[in-house]
């Protein structure tokens, strides 16, 4: 890791605490996602920007809450997220993945966790998985830069859920076959429990 990614992460970091602060004192019900979930988690940094999951109906409070903290706010042709940026450093505020709504059930199993000096709420490990498995398709499937994240998490996940969740994607699916294959995971994964999510 060069000086220069160290650079790039001690201000992705930074505005990780400036914006989770604003929504905190907001009132603003959230979790962190993403990159920083991971490497809040134990993955390696490999952060690039800062995303946050929240309900859609608190989204205006979050962007007036970052507005006032001095970050431009944007609302981009895609429906299920709205983007804030830090001095070009930026923020997703997402409110649904893959047309699963940011429930309050999915904030609930969020865990408190420490990223860069602050404690925050952080997707559970199996629903921060599932949150990049759903979204795999034939237009954005990128197994590669998904392992070394899915490698550190693999004991905080339970496999057989997340299966569950995403056995009707072939693209997810057959991630969880590599991910046997590879020995990631001891397999055959069988998907057991509630397919419905969040």
């Amino acid at each position: 890791m060069g000086s220069h990614s160290h650079e790039v992460t001690d201000a992705i970091l930074e505005t990780l605490k400036r914006a989770s602060s604003g929504l905190k004192d907001a009132d603003v019900r959230f979790a962190l996602a993403g990159g920083c979930a991971a490497y809040a988690r134990g993955a390696a940094p490999s952060l690039h920007d800062v995303d946050f999951v929240l309900p859609q109906e608190d989204v205006p409070t979050a962007l007036a809450a970052l507005r006032e903290l001095g970050f431009q706010t944007a609302k981009p042709p895609e429906d299920w997220l709205v983007k804030a940026y830090d001095e070009g450093r930026l923020v997703d505020l997402i409110f649904s993945i893959c047309d699963h709504p940011v429930t309050p059930a999915l904030l609930d199993r969020a865990e408190p966790m420490k990223a860069s000096a602050v404690i925050l709420p952080v997707l559970e490990a199996t629903d921060l998985v599932i949150s990049w498995l759903l979204p795999l398709s034939e237009h954005s499937c990128d197994y590669g830069s998904l392992l070394p994240q899915v490698r550190a998490l693999r004991e905080q996940v339970d496999w057989e859920r997340a299966a569950a969740v995403v056995q009707d994607s072939p693209y997810a699916f057959t991630f969880l076959t590599l991910l046997e294959r590879l020995e990631v995971i001891s397999g055959p994964v069988k998907p057991v429990g509630d397919p419905s999510w969040p």
